[in-house]
């Protein structure tokens, strides 16, 4: 299942079918840390705590997401992506012990969004970071939907302020349908009667039968 997750991820960085998302921009502005691996000529401008045109071989520095992407996924690459702090070993670990009381938002308000993006990296955590990814969503999604669905009518600010950004999207889409639910059960115009043609088919039969 994890693999499936690691290709689903790629396919869809692949299409760019997110390049206008708002959210999918503030994601990929999350800082990386990363280590070169060649000397970037005349990018010495990235790192700001150096006056050098250059960036040696060996320099680490933190860059935004999309910026790590395109200096990763090359032939040739000229960087090597780290895991953030939020997405290694010690915090998969609290994940899989209870997912339900991590603050998601606290780590990243993109959690999600950004680890999938992680998977299209090489490096020998992909599968467990995968796994962990699905595996907390799955076990944060029936508490979510509770919330959602059992707390209609009272203040929801605490209840979301843990969440990260698709899951207080699931969340209030969970309560926009609770409250369509609720206008559908008050309707009253909206009840099923009988269409006017089977009304008077009905009746020509009664008629014919007299």
């Amino acid at each position: 299942m994890s693999s499936s997750f690691v290709a689903a991820s790629q396919s869809s960085a692949r299409t760019g079918s997110r390049y206008f998302d708002i959210d999918d921009i503030l994601a990929t502005n999350q800082k990386m840390p990363c280590q070169f691996d060649q000397a970037a000529i005349g990018l010495g401008f990235i790192d700001p705590s150096s006056d050098d045109r250059d960036v040696p071989v060996g320099a680490k520095l933190e860059l935004p997401l999309w910026l790590a992407r395109a200096l990763a996924i090359r032939r040739r690459p000229f960087v090597v992506v780290e895991l953030p702090v939020a997405y290694r070993t010690t915090y998969r670990d609290i994940l899989s012990a209870d997912a339900n009381v991590v603050d998601l938002h606290k780590l990243g308000p993109f959690f999600y969004d950004v680890g999938m993006k992680l998977l299209e990296f090489e490096h020998d955590e992909r599968e467990a970071l995968s796994r962990t990814l699905l595996e907390t969503f799955l076990n944060r999604f029936r508490r979510i939907m509770d919330l959602a669905q059992n707390a209609f009518h009272e203040d929801t600010s605490t209840m979301t302020e843990k969440l990260d950004n698709v899951e207080r999207w699931l969340f209030d889409a969970g309560q926009t349908g609770m409250r369509q639910f609720e206008i559908w059960e008050r309707m009253t115009s909206s009840r099923l009667v009988a269409s006017t043609a089977a009304v008077n088919h009905r009746k020509r039969k009664r008629d014919n039968r007299e």
